[in-house]
């Protein structure tokens, strides 16, 4: 089924038109489709309040129907309720956060509810090769600024709001047999435990929990974690290095590295010091 947008467009004595866009193929409920057919046909003629109620159902019976948000919020945002047209945007950025044309949506009426923090935020999410762009950029220039400004301070922001390492003296105890250690930027410390065979997570309140204990852990010594948070581990008893995924896959990485023992990256480059070969190994990510 080819999916019908509504662009509510203000036409001289005529109110508003539809225009028709492709999206992303989505097949709704059937009865929630008898609900939206219904509303496009209340729509055309006028009778917004019982257009509105009809993409309501169709939403109330799939939650995942953009097109009816669309439209609901459409209608609402021409007959200048914004605040609930933009309550209704969000739900669109929720389920599809690439619908750009919601999200300028979402931006534009912010700025008209005063809200202009929350209105560069939105734009910030507008890609550059995205069809929303200029029209983004355009409603920037309003706001007094431009969309490269907008995602550098977004940026600035979201890397301020990071949870951080106490940036102070002192101490973690009661560590069995700590060897390796590495961060995140989330501000988690990871410790190998040689004894222990495993790897603690500290977070950035110090509450201590066990991250990795398995048996591809064995003998752990030297910790270095990439800017993707993936974390490789020099495996000294099983004479390996093991990469653990954001998500805890545990891999072997490289084989047969005889006592492994420091590693380090920079770059693409995985370097590996083997105690067993008086060697280091340079190894390609």
């Amino acid at each position: 089924m080819k999916k019908l947008l509504i662009t509510l467009c203000l036409l001289a004595n005529t109110g508003f038109a539809l225009c028709a866009e492709p999206v992303m193929p989505y097949e709704p409920k059937t009865e929630a489709k008898l609900e939206y057919n219904q509303g496009i046909d209340f729509y055309k003629i006028g009778q917004y309040d019982r257009a509105m109620a009809s993409f309501r159902q169709a939403i109330n019976i799939d939650p995942n129907y953009i097109d009816a948000y669309y439209n609901l919020g459409s209608i609402l945002e021409y007959l200048k309720q914004d605040e609930a047209a933009l309550a209704v945007f969000k739900q669109i950025i929720v389920r599809k956060p690439d619908d750009y044309e919601s999200v300028f949506k979402a931006a534009n009426l912010s700025n008209k509810l005063g809200q202009i923090d929350k209105a560069k935020s939105y734009l910030s999410l507008i890609p550059p090769e995205s069809s929303m762009y200029t029209r983004a950029q355009q409603l920037a220039t309003t706001m007094n600024t431009d969309m490269q400004t907008i995602k550098a301070d977004e940026a600035k922001a979201a890397e301020a709001a990071k949870p951080k390492i106490e940036q102070t003296n002192g101490m973690y105890n009661n560590i069995a047999s700590p060897t390796g250690i590495t961060t995140d930027n989330n501000g988690n410390i990871y410790v190998a435990c040689f004894a222990d065979n495993m790897i603690y997570k500290i977070t950035p309140d110090g509450k201590r929990i066990v991250y990795v204990k398995d048996a591809k852990i064995n003998g752990p010594i030297g910790m270095v974690s990439d800017d993707n948070g993936n974390i490789y581990v020099s495996n000294y008893n099983s004479n390996n290095v093991v990469k653990i995924t954001p998500n805890g896959v545990i891999s072997v990485l490289i084989s047969n590295v005889q006592k492994p023992y420091g590693v380090h990256i920079n770059g693409d480059l995985l370097f590996v010091s083997s105690q067993g070969s008086n060697s280091v190994l340079r190894y390609k990510l």
